[in-house]
């Protein structure tokens, strides 16, 4: 598995699917404006693929993954 951490840079970072926690902070820096809670999980699977450093393949995406990112970005964002 990939973690993100903060000072890496894009060309450094890799995501794939299961890198939760990582996704969810890209999600949060890429996307800062965006309340978790109010984006279905298909428009979650598509800003996942447009982060910078995803590198995994789209059709891995499955329902429980992409609700364990919606939970952890949920999450991480209140902590905020």
């Amino acid at each position: 598995m990939t973690v993100a951490m903060s000072g890496f840079t894009d060309e450094e970072l890799e995501l794939y699917w299961d890198a939760t926690y990582a996704i969810a902070v890209s999600l949060i820096e890429q996307y800062p404006n965006l309340e978790p809670e109010l984006v279905g999980l298909s428009e979650l699977a598509g800003l996942v693929v447009s982060l910078s450093g995803f590198a995994d393949d789209p059709s891995l995406a499955t329902e429980r993954l992409l609700q364990d990112i919606q939970i952890t970005w949920f999450e991480e964002a209140s902590t905020q």
